[in-house]
């Protein structure tokens, strides 16, 4: 297996690499002590990942959840560290740019349950929405993206359609 490298010739992190990270780092007292719980809102804390990646602790409120989104390009891995997620996503990979709606064939949808310790990593063209369906207790993640997120696009869902609805630069986190 190659490494990957990018423009300037380093190294960039393979999926492997970042689902490795995410799990060390769920593993880590230290690190988990960053992060603050909000009982009304999810919260997070940036992490340096490996390689030039970044890494993401995010807490989750009981019934809080993330819409669905994909990471601008970026690949990724996450892990859950405490509660459960669950992870609604499309089955193909869809492109990243040059389109504002589309109808998805019928039997693209997945859902996944991420009990504490089940991550999974995804690749450029991911799409997905994330949900804590507990009512009563919070969740906790870890996340990793490469390369660092340039942006975030939101979608709405109705049925099959699925249409942008924003695009988030990284300022506006």
């Amino acid at each position: 297996m190659s490494t990957t490298r990018t423009r300037t010739g380093t190294p960039a992190p393979t999926l492997t690499e970042m689902l490795d990270f995410v799990r060390a780092t769920a593993a880590d007292p230290a690190a988990l002590a960053q992060l603050p719980l909000d009982p009304g809102r999810r919260t997070w804390v940036r992490l340096e990942g490996p390689l030039g990646s970044e890494a993401w602790l995010i807490g989750w409120p009981p019934r809080s959840e993330t819409g669905w989104h994909d990471h601008g390009g970026s690949s990724g891995a996450f892990v859950t560290v405490d509660g459960e997620l669950s992870e609604l996503s499309l089955g193909l990979p869809i492109p990243t740019d040059g389109w504002r709606s589309l109808e998805l064939e019928e039997g693209v949808d997945r859902q996944r349950s991420l009990p504490e310790g089940r991550g999974r990593s995804f690749g450029p063209h991911h799409v997905h929405q994330v949900i804590n369906p507990s009512e009563d207790r919070h969740a906790v993640s870890v996340h990793c993206y490469y390369p660092p997120l340039p942006r975030l696009r939101r979608y709405e869902r109705s049925g099959d359609v699925l249409r942008l609805a924003l695009v988030e630069i990284p300022e506006e986190w």
